[in-house]
C-alpha cells in the first residue's frame, strides 16, 4: 500500500475513533483526536482544546431516557495536501428511538507528529426526529 492510501486510512480510523469513543462516554479520549488548539464547533458551543472539548461535553445534562447512541459515518470525501487534510462526511445518528438525527461533518486535519488530528470540525445537524433524545439541535 502505497504512503497516501496508509495516510487516508488513518484519517478513516480518526473518523471512527471519535464516534466510537463518544458513542462509549469515553470524552477523554474523544478530545484526544483533537490538535493542542483543535475548535469543535457544534451548534450552541466551539470549544478550542482537547481539555476545553472534553468539558464542554461533559456540561450540562444528559436526558435520562438517553440509554442507547450509535454514530454511523458515512461517504467520507477525504482530500489530502501535504500533511494537512480536509474531510467531509455524512452522519447518522440512532437512539433508543431509532433514527434520532443526521447530518454532515466538515473537518480540517493534520498530520501531527505521529499521527492525524482534527484542526477544525464542524457538526452540521440538517434532521432532528420530533421524538429525539437530545435537545434541539437543527443548524440548517
Amino acid at each position: 500500500m502505497d504512503e497516501r492510501a496508509l495516510h487516508r486510512d488513518a484519517i478513516r480510523d480518526l473518523l471512527a475513533r471519535y464516534t466510537y469513543s463518544g458513542d462509549r462516554g469515553r470524552v477523554a479520549e474523544l478530545a484526544a483526536c483533537f490538535a493542542a488548539n483543535g475548535v469543535l464547533e457544534y451548534p450552541g458551543a466551539r470549544p478550542v482544546g482537547p481539555e476545553a472539548i472534553a468539558a464542554s461535553l461533559s456540561s450540562g445534562s444528559r436526558n435520562p431516557q438517553l440509554q442507547f447512541v450509535r454514530h454511523h459515518i458515512t461517504n467520507p470525501l477525504i482530500e489530502m495536501e501535504g500533511e494537512t487534510a480536509t474531510a467531509r462526511s455524512y452522519f447518522a445518528v440512532y437512539s433508543n428511538i431509532g433514527l434520532d438525527h443526521s447530518g454532515t461533518y466538515d473537518d480540517r486535519l493534520a498530520y501531527i507528529e505521529t499521527c492525524w488530528r482534527f484542526v477544525h470540525r464542524r457538526v452540521r445537524i440538517d434532521w432532528q426526529a420530533e421524538g429525539s433524545l437530545f435537545r434541539s439541535m437543527v443548524s440548517r
